[in-house]
């Protein structure tokens, strides 16, 4: 069966013939989050050269790479995933030592960001051998190009949290700290657990949040709503529970009184147990308890 990447792997080839390639050397290879089409022509170009393609899983690479009508026998193949990468290095150290080019691509987007990946890099640099980043596709840079964040003096940049403890009260605690950074936070989220993690973020309340649904696939879908509301806009259409998520929380808006607001809360601690003075700063403060109950924690630290 022709590829329809046929004229893609064509272009790579002209596009790349002047391009160095050195042996003994891992390629880390962005790929596709969703959307075939956003691979690009060196990755294409490296994947044709690769004599051994490390993956997380085989058969959704095989499949990936039979897409773009790149021929890779099975023994080309090596399953290098969270459950064996340290011993899988070995194997792949064993490769470069024999001057193979070795590419790595997780299932989807850029590897060893929140996939696999970042051991097997590591150990290749302590074994000195070269590591080639190929750049392309990442959930995390395709959600924050949508949320449409302004950065000002207090906001700039973001922190990127990932998936959150699957355990629901250590998930409520990891929220409570977000809730006092101020910076834009990028999560990650499977479908089976978004209505749980929608549910720890509703006590952010009118904090915006940005989440992307199967993004670059033919059913994305893209929102803004508040952190109190999110609940509420998975539960209105139960296709939105489908597919995999990644969230922008939007930077805090600055309080103009935030000093003030501390100050407050330290006055109140002093005289007051933390749950009283908690409740009492929101009161007079009007900001969220549980942003509050946070930053008390940390002021009745000693180090405070």
């Amino acid at each position: 069966m022709t590829s329809n990447y046929a004229g893609a792997l064509l272009a790579a080839q002209k596009a790349c013939a002047s391009q160095n390639y050195p042996r003994s050397a891992l390629y880390v290879v962005a790929t596709p989050i969703g959307n075939l089409a956003d691979i690009s022509l060196r990755a294409l170009q490296v994947l044709q050269l690769a004599d051994v393609v490390a993956c997380e899983d085989t058969r959704h690479t095989q499949a990936m790479l039979r897409a773009y009508g790149i021929d890779k026998s099975a023994a080309q193949l090596l399953a290098v995933h969270q459950h064996n990468e340290a011993q899988a290095a070995q194997t792949v150290l064993v490769r470069l030592l024999d001057g193979l080019r070795v590419a790595y691509v997780s299932d989807a987007g850029t590897p060893a960001v929140s996939d696999p990946g970042a051991r097997l890099v590591a150990l290749v640099r302590a074994g000195n051998f070269l590591v080639v980043p190929l750049p392309g596709a990442s959930s995390v840079t395709t959600v924050l190009s949508a949320a449409g964040i302004a950065t000002d003096a207090n906001t700039q940049g973001f922190i990127f949290a990932g998936f959150l403890s699957n355990k629901s009260t250590e998930r409520a605690h990891e929220v409570q700290a977000l809730a006092l950074e101020t910076r834009a936070i990028v999560l990650l989220e499977a479908p089976h657990r978004i209505e749980a993690l929608a549910l720890a973020l509703g006590i952010l309340g009118s904090r915006l949040v940005t989440v992307g649904r199967e993004l670059t696939k033919q059913f994305e879908e893209i929102a803004t709503v508040c952190a109190s509301d999110l609940a509420g806009w998975l539960a209105q259409d139960a296709n939105r529970l489908r597919g995999e998520f990644a969230l922008v929380l939007h930077p805090a808006p600055v309080a103009a009184e935030r000093g003030a607001d501390t100050r407050i809360l330290q006055l109140l601690l002093a005289e007051l147990p933390l749950k009283t003075a908690v409740k009492l700063a929101a009161d007079i403060t009007g900001e969220p308890r549980n942003a509050l109950y946070a930053l008390a924690l940390q002021l009745k630290k000693p180090e405070a």
